[in-house]
């Protein structure tokens, strides 16, 4: 089946030969990298059976945060190390986002635009949750993932998930303080607070005419903040988790690729009808850069209590939140943290042993891992 890299194979030169003065260097980067992925332009491993002396070869991963292929075990990984944090108390999912008439400039400008969205939002829910009718502590502990598309990767619609504990530590940090039931804060009053926030911090970062320019009367109505009540919050992770390390289009959803076009599938929102729609390779290739991230730009960030800096460990917490319910802090074990492991990959030569990886080399054939083979199996040789 064709991927997203056979895609970009086929129509990214004829991109940067149109485009390629005015693209950023980090989409050119990308680029690069994905379109040798597995390629062995990047580098060779070679893998040895360990039971018959069949040697295997395969073309290095280039590892980019972008790139479909190298993608999912670290999502795998983020989502087990997320679950075993997770409190006995009410999370909600809360979401900031953006009219669309002011996109386009944001897309101009994202490592500005994209900051402001952590920012912004995040002191939002602070300000709002903090009030007395609702947690009444401004020590909240959340975290933030921020995703720049819909259901059709070629739309752009940049936004972050803020996915927080139903509760706090009250200000001298000796108990817990929880929301009201299935409640954190007031949407109504979010969706004046934050678009204030935010062209507070497009004055700053010297882009409020740019934005005035593109819609002067966004900034005078409601921007759309959504709170909702997720339960423990393993669902939220659960669909959290394919976005935080993956890219817009994953290969499963490539059905076919040619020299003028690729065509895709996507399930348009509200329903799960799944579509196809086809594109033409310049539009592909727009389409998946345009969800490229900045350089250094963090895609999660830590908030509070959550933060690694924070001086409130996150085991205080836990049990800050068992002393609340009533629960034995002695009586409680440690949640370990359930790492995905690869099953083992079978030999296609003799269907018996298992795979090894023996050595690694890079692109200009320098050798940057190497372990001594294994004797193989007399088994092997018995079996003639």
């Amino acid at each position: 089946m064709p991927t997203v890299a056979d895609a970009l194979r086929q129509h990214a030169n004829a991109y940067l030969k149109q485009f390629g003065h005015n693209m950023p260097h980090e989409h050119k980067r990308v680029l690069a990298l994905i379109t040798r992925c597995r390629t062995g332009e990047l580098g060779h491993l070679r893998y040895q059976c360990d039971f018959c002396p069949k040697e295997h070869w395969a073309g290095r991963s280039c590892g980019n945060r972008h790139c479909p292929n190298c993608q999912h075990d670290k999502a795998q990984l983020w989502l087990a190390q997320r679950i075993a944090q997770l409190l006995p108390v009410q999370y909600f999912l809360v979401t900031f986002t953006v009219p669309q008439s002011l996109r386009m400039v944001m897309r101009a400008n994202q490592s500005d635009c994209y900051k402001a969205l952590f920012d912004c939002g995040s002191q939002t829910i602070v300000e709002l949750a903090s009030g007395k009718r609702f947690i009444g502590s401004d020590k909240l502990g959340f975290f933030g993932a921020i995703h720049t598309w819909g259901r059709d990767f070629t739309v752009y619609n940049p936004h972050v998930h803020f996915v927080v504990p139903g509760g706090g530590v009250s200000a001298d940090g000796k108990s817990w303080l929880a929301s009201p039931e299935n409640f954190l804060l007031p949407e109504k009053v979010a969706s004046k607070i934050y678009p204030g926030k935010f062209r507070d911090a497009m004055r700053d970062a010297g882009l409020e005419q740019q934005f005035k320019k593109a819609d002067a009367k966004a900034w005078l109505g409601e921007w759309t903040v959504d709170v909702e009540p997720v339960g423990d919050g393993q669902a939220a992770l659960k669909y959290l988790a394919p976005y935080v390390n993956r890219v817009a289009i994953s290969n499963k959803r490539i059905v076919a690729v040619d020299r003028r076009s690729v065509k895709y599938e996507y399930t348009p929102s509200g329903t799960k009808t799944t579509l196809t729609r086809n594109v033409k390779g310049n539009e592909f290739v727009r389409g998946f850069l345009q969800h490229t991230l900045p350089s250094k730009l963090q895609r999660i960030r830590y908030y509070g209590w959550m933060s690694p800096n924070c001086k409130l460990k996150f085991q205080y917490i836990q049990m800050l939140v068992w002393f609340y319910l009533g629960w034995c802090w002695l009586m409680k074990k440690e949640t370990p943290v359930e790492v995905p492991v690869k099953p083992p990959v079978p030999c296609s030569e003799c269907r018996i042993g298992t795979m090894r990886l023996t050595l690694v080399t890079g692109g200009d054939g320098e050798v940057l891992y190497r372990k001594p083979l294994h004797e193989h199996s007399t088994a092997y040789l018995d079996s003639g």
